[in-house]
């Protein structure tokens, strides 16, 4: 029995000694024992190699626009732990999570006495959402986002309203495979029979093995590119401007406050999910709700600028395709500043592909460490790194903080990496900008 929300969160993170179980057994399990709360809630499945948050976030956006109490499990967390399970943005309170981690320790204890083996952090978690959406939040949908692959994911015990699948990419291949079809059949694994599907796929190899698990499901199917499409693309200072055509009609003159491209492939795929929600299922979902969605739509730590002068950007680019959307917009955006990059990752990443690009689009790159059971060394990163001007720095606060001292009004400071890393980093860089504009 808990009685304090440090308690309860220390007894969650203990759980990441089980590390990585694929397999839906032990949810099922507990499913089972909490008289199957999947079965109780309205859900929306939303899966892929990158832009799974962004997309929950934009589709969450359009559902709250529309009037609907909107809920969403997402990780991994930027601020606050809490932020996982949250209701219209809000994330649940301590006393809820202390609440929802007595009621899921007794049958993480039954169940670690059994064949199966106790459940993980992630299936915890899981659970604990699912159990807080049926049975304590009154919502009218949940949005819930994969944890990794889809298969065997532990989310993969709900049967969603749509499923949406964002993109493939060679991302935790020890895991999921090496091949981009063996990737896209393990995210091809959330999608339920008659369950219509949306996705950002573009790559045929990945496209393909997607279009056989939904025509074996017998499910319908938009493809980005194929059955909707994006264009006259505008980068404005402040986010992105499309139009898209969908079978549901054309919308011209969207605008997105998140920045890069593929934010807008992200809320094509919000859109395309949320008129078919309209069309299909008879959600009341206006032109109007879905610009407004659209454009009050915010993911923290997605080529989020922190501070304007000078110019700081957090961005979670944690594998190579997330690396490439971070260069592009440098590219496209600061072609005229000099560059700072902040940088460090997993070691379990491709992580020569990620620094080679980085090395490309920064003038200049140092290499930090941070706490975390499969973060890379300073030593490793350097050693991948080709650039001419480079550095490493073990203390990761006095890097950030001495690349911050050094911008001009020419320069910009990118600060990329690992979502935890950008999780811990983001409080401090508040907390210092803050502490600057009261001096002011």
């Amino acid at each position: 029995m808990f009685n304090t929300y440090e308690e309860a969160l220390d007894w969650i993170h203990a759980r990441l000694r089980l590390g990585i179980k694929p397999g839906l057994k032990r949810m099922q399990w507990m499913m089972e024992k909490l008289d199957h709360p999947e079965t109780k809630i309205k859900t929306v499945h939303i899966g892929g190699t990158n832009g799974k948050g962004s997309t929950v976030t934009f589709l969450r956006s359009i559902l709250e626009a529309a009037g609907y109490r909107v809920g969403t499990f997402t990780s991994p967390y930027i601020e606050h732990f809490n932020e996982r399970i949250s209701v219209n943005g809000k994330p649940i309170s301590d006393e809820e999570l202390v609440e929802l981690t007595n009621a899921i320790m007794p049958l993480a204890d039954q169940l670690e006495e059994t064949e199966l083996g106790g459940p993980t952090e992630f299936e915890v978690i899981t659970a604990m959402s699912l159990l807080y959406f049926a049975k304590v939040a009154k919502v009218d949908i949940v949005l819930y986002e994969v944890g990794l692959g889809g298969r065997f994911d532990s989310t993969n015990v709900i049967y969603p309203y749509l499923s949406v699948i964002t993109n493939i990419g060679l991302d935790h291949t020890a895991i999921l495979g090496d091949t981009h079809e063996q990737i896209a059949f393990e995210k091809a694994g959330i999608i339920k029979k008659h369950t219509a599907v949306v996705t950002g796929v573009k790559r045929e190899d990945a496209l393909k093995v997607i279009a056989a698990r939904a025509e074996e499901e017998q499910s319908t199917l938009f493809r980005i590119g194929k059955d909707f499409s994006i264009s006259e693309h505008i980068s404005l200072s402040n986010g992105e401007e499309f139009s898209l055509k969908s079978p549901f009609g054309i919308l011209d003159n969207l605008k997105i406050g998140m920045i890069g491209q593929h934010q807008t492939e992200n809320a094509s795929l919000a859109v395309l999910a949320a008129q078919y929600l309209k069309e299909k299922l008879g959600y009341s979902i206006g032109e109007q709700e879905i610009r407004l969605g659209l454009m009050e739509a915010f993911w923290p730590g997605r080529f989020e600028v922190i501070s304007e002068k000078p110019l700081v950007i957090l961005d979670g680019a944690h594998n190579d395709e997330g690396i490439q959307a971070l260069t592009n917009e440098i590219t496209n955006r600061y072609s005229d500043k000099k560059v700072h990059v902040v940088f460090t990752a997993l070691k379990d990443k491709k992580l020569d592909k990620m620094i080679a690009q980085l090395d490309d689009a920064a003038d200049k790159i140092v290499f930090v460490s941070f706490d975390f059971p499969r973060a890379s060394s300073t030593a490793d990163l350097m050693a991948l790194s080709k650039s001419e001007n480079k550095s490493f720095n073990e203390v990761w606060k006095t890097a950030i903080l001495a690349e911050i001292e050094e911008l001009g009004e020419d320069d910009v400071l990118i600060i990329t990496g690992s979502l935890y890393f950008i999780s811990e980093a983001k409080p401090i860089l508040r907390k210092f900008f803050k502490k600057c504009d009261d001096l002011l």
